[in-house]
């Protein structure tokens, strides 16, 4: 296709969108399900009329992913209706360490006993498909920062946190390669990749946060009154906060998670604080952003004034990512060891390291069962084997886990897809606590 061509679908697939949208809401469709079908009819599938090489091209899809990821991140995070504590985030973390590091076993066995992989391509391709994706999961995840909803809270959380928690494995799976320094007896792994990039992430996104709140509130309340670009605001903070972790070896992915949380957080605590003085009939004080709402949301904040654009971003990510995916699909592209591998995830693994995961904590059944089956993988499953392809991983090992991956969340598009406004409307509501 040429350059003209892309342009008209893309724009007319646009349009389809922005006059669909309605429709959509009422039949068991998701838009990923409809960039899907197109990419599969125009891809090599059916028509032929243009094929993506995942291989060739990986250096750019590895940033399309990447930049589409961390957007997600960004907007899951200022999502996040209650503040970071073991109590309220439990299930969450549970999900995203001892439940991942389950599915990444779970699914390692299976490359090795099944699909005759090596060891540590075994233990990748378990790091590539075990991370819930923040991207395609949007049906599923909180609707807006004030939701509280149990259910979307906990799947919310869930993509936020393992699209970093998925890191130490994918580099455990180089270094069996041999295509990365694990040290002597693992001790670097285990220091470096483990307990260094996942602190250190964690901590340059708290305290970046917690900054630009503080001063994007000092610098809009008297008597600065400044007008801020939140738009920008929000990209340059993802920029610098992933950016910054990267540099300094720390997991850039948890570092705009926890990044968009503390900015969300401190931002309302803010709010909270500079009612108190009006509400007891005080002034208040000269560094009190001019208005909050009624309810406690502050009328002008970073967080809410990026979200929206942010949103916007990530809807036209998935198009062309989707569309990608499906022109990278061929008709012997199913093959029944991609097949098996995907309902072996879906229908093994993930309930099985749920239940585990969750082992102890009081959650209604209907809640364990949605999380245990809406474990949607998508873009994020897409850069990790970018990742890895970037980093040196051979040709034909290469090849092999791209079409076990590419069918993995296609099969997740359909499945999911297809399920999730049934099952979500069944489920009963129950708010986080």
């Amino acid at each position: 296709m040429s350059v003209s061509q892309w342009f008209v679908l893309v724009g007319a697939m646009l349009l389809v969108m922005g006059v669909a949208s309605t429709v959509l809401k009422r039949v068991p469709l998701t838009p990923a399900m409809l960039y899907l079908a197109v990419g599969l009819i125009m891809g090599p599938t059916v028509l032929g009329a243009f094929s993506f090489n995942p291989l060739k091209q990986s250096a750019v899809l590895e940033v399309l992913t990447e930049v589409a990821v961390l957007i997600s991140l960004f907007s899951a995070g200022v999502k996040m209706p209650v503040p970071f504590s073991f109590r309220q985030w439990r299930a969450p973390l549970l999900l995203a360490s001892v439940s991942m590091a389950l599915t990444v076993g779970l699914v390692a066995a299976f490359g090795v006993w099944v699909l005759g992989l090596p060891l540590g391509a075994a233990i990748l391709l378990g790091a590539i498909v075990a991370p819930t994706d923040p991207v395609l999961a949007t049906e599923v995840q909180s609707r807006h920062p004030g939701d509280r909803d149990q259910l979307r809270f906990t799947l919310t959380c869930e993509g936020g946190l393992n699209d970093g928690s998925a890191f130490p494995f994918v580099m455990l799976g180089l270094g069996l390669l041999g295509l990365r320094n694990l040290g002597e007896y693992g001790l670097q792994w285990v220091l470096v990749d483990v307990l260094w990039a996942t602190v250190g992430g964690v901590a340059i996104g708290v305290v970046s946060g917690v900054a630009l709140a503080r001063v994007g509130w000092w610098l809009r309340g008297a008597p600065q009154r400044h007008e801020l670009l939140d738009d920008f605001l929000g990209l340059g903070f993802i920029g610098v906060v992933y950016g910054l972790s990267v540099w300094l070896h720390a997991w850039g992915f948890l570092a705009v998670f926890f990044g968009a949380v503390a900015l969300r957080q401190t931002e309302m605590r803010l709010a909270r604080r500079d009612r108190l003085p009006a509400a007891a009939g005080e002034p208040v004080s000269a560094g009190a952003a001019p208005s909050v709402a009624s309810a406690g949301e502050p009328a002008s904040t970073v967080s809410r004034g990026a979200l929206v654009f942010k949103e916007h971003l990530e809807r036209l990510s998935e198009l062309v990512l989707v569309l990608l995916l499906g022109g990278a699909l061929y008709r012997d592209s199913w093959s029944w060891a991609a097949v098996g591998l995907a309902l072996f995830l879906f229908f093994v693994a993930r309930p099985l390291s749920v239940c585990v995961g969750l082992l102890g904590m009081h959650t209604i059944a209907s809640v364990r069962g949605m999380t245990a089956w809406f474990g949607v993988r998508g873009i994020g499953s897409l850069y990790y084997l970018m990742y890895a392809i970037q980093h040196g991983l051979p040709e034909p090992l290469a090849l092999q886990l791209i079409q076990l991956t590419l069918i993995v969340v296609a099969l997740s598009i359909l499945l999911h897809g297809l399920s999730v406004k049934p099952m979500m409307k069944g489920v009963g509501r129950r708010e986080v606590v």
